[in-house]
């Protein structure tokens, strides 16, 4: 019979899982939303995260309940705290993406060009989807889950997202030299990207609080 505290950790996990999910099936939401240059499923996005926040705080506050009522030993307390930080990550992540979709519907609908930039945008918000996919993967079987090998190709997705970010950068400065007059609304859209950037950035602090849970050791080993 299940005790009572895997029992709550079983649940916290569930919930940790469900919030996940539903980052993952946002941004990639968002991701075929901007190929389709369609600013009402942009709208949704913002609609699925609307209460990232919340969802986060009822987490935080089931793992502080566990603390208090279970007392748990050092492998427990371990996972307990790195769960307790990743729920911060993926609330940031949520807003975020969020962020992201609201300020792409605009810059769709300014007359900024985007079309130079669509090929890098894509693969940038791809290599960012993957890198958040592979932590759903792993968390949902983190019992079974090679956090190893996981932990690798986050970390290529993640150098993937960085090369592709300086590459936008590079180009949106290009375009600002072009059309002057929108030089505004184009320093707009990198900060919006910035937004990928950091979701692909979160998602490695994500997967080494997942090998410090699996793994042990000092937390800072791991960031």
């Amino acid at each position: 019979m299940i005790s009572k505290y895997d029992y709550k950790i079983d649940q916290v996990r569930e919930q940790i899982a469900a919030l996940l999910k539903n980052i993952v099936d946002a941004s990639q939401l968002s991701l075929k939303a901007y190929e389709e240059k369609d600013t009402e499923s942009l709208k949704t996005v913002q609609e699925m995260l609307g209460n990232v926040a919340v969802q986060g705080d009822v987490i935080d506050n089931e793992i502080i309940k566990t603390f208090a009522l279970f007392g748990p030993e050092a492998k427990e307390l371990r996972s307990l705290v790195a769960y307790l930080k990743m729920t911060n990550e993926l609330v940031r992540i949520g807003d975020g993406i969020k962020k992201y979709a609201r300020r792409m519907k605009e810059h769709l609908n300014s007359e900024c060009d985007l079309t130079p930039l669509n090929s890098t945008i894509i693969q940038l918000h791809k290599s960012t989807v993957n890198a958040l996919a592979y932590i759903l993967e792993c968390f949902t079987n983190l019992d079974t889950c090679n956090i190893e090998e996981y932990y690798a190709k986050i970390m290529v997705e993640e150098s993937k997202n960085d090369d592709l970010f300086s590459i936008l950068e590079k180009e949106i400065m290009g375009l600002i030299i072009i059309e002057r007059e929108l030089s505004i609304e184009y320093v707009k859209v990198l900060g919006t990207l910035r937004k990928l950037e950091r979701s692909c950035d979160r998602s490695v602090n994500i997967a080494n609080l997942m090998m410090y849970a699996k793994k042990g050791g000092q937390l800072s080993h791991y960031s």
